[in-house]
């Protein structure tokens, strides 16, 4: 019994990591993707618009969690929820790094 729990323990652990490290996207993928995001939130991701969000320096998983859900349409904005419609995870956390990464 103490070894299956062990090894339970063991693959949820792994699991973990190998989901973290999937999260943490590539930040100069993302910079290549974010360049249509420009147009509203910036070009250093300080938005010139009080009403469109600055993304520098936000959390990934904050930004990630926001992209996806205005692609599934649980959060709506025509604008976003078009512009979210194309990207897959890989480049939702890419992108999330990129913001995540300015300083």
């Amino acid at each position: 019994m103490r070894k299956q729990v062990l090894t339970m323990l063991a693959a949820s652990v792994l699991a973990v990591s190998a989901s973290s490290a999937m999260a943490a996207g590539d930040a100069a993928k993302g910079k290549t993707k974010a360049a249509s995001c420009a147009a509203c939130h910036g070009q250093a991701g300080i938005s010139a618009v009080p009403t469109y969000p600055n993304l520098k320096g936000q959390k990934a998983a904050y930004v990630v969690k926001q992209l996806k859900a205005f692609k599934s349409g649980t959060r709506k904005d025509p604008t976003m929820n078009a512009m979210s419609k194309p990207l897959t995870d890989a480049d939702m956390a890419n992108i999330a790094a990129y913001y995540a990464g300015m300083k």
